[in-house]
């Protein structure tokens, strides 16, 4: 298939597919009519790059699964380079999560303080008192 057929196909732009070949996650196989040529494979590597993508995966994390599904792996994910990246995210995702857990707690404690100073009234102590 062209260039045209398989960014439609995977849900994305050729703009966007030239620069996944720049960057050699995308082979760069053309016609004896110097036209790019892809098949059922290269839309499955991209795929696995834009679930990944919706993941949160920078474009470069998504390397080792390529890679993999490039191997002739049925899945990116089987490799030990991919499941590496799991992890490594995984842990990224736990960091952040403790992270917004910590906030979270301070600003119900700033309401709560703040409910206090307002005496427990739905309006702030600055509308009571024009």
């Amino acid at each position: 298939m062209r260039i045209g057929e398989l960014a439609e196909r995977a849900g994305t732009s050729t703009r966007t597919l030239r620069y996944y070949e720049a960057r050699g996650l995308l082979p760069a196989r053309r016609g004896a009519n110097g036209h790019r040529t892809y098949d059922e494979d290269d839309l499955r590597l991209l795929r696995q790059i834009r679930v990944l993508q919706d993941f949160g995966f920078e474009l470069e994390e998504t390397r080792p699964f390529v890679d993999c599904l490039r191997a002739g792996h049925p899945a990116g994910d089987s490799c030990p380079a991919s499941l590496a990246v799991y992890r490594r995210k995984l842990a990224e995702l736990d960091e952040l999560i403790g992270r917004l857990a910590d906030v979270r707690e301070q600003v119900a404690r700033q309401l709560t303080d703040a409910e206090v100073a307002a005496g427990g009234n739905d309006r702030p102590a600055c509308e009571l008192n024009p």
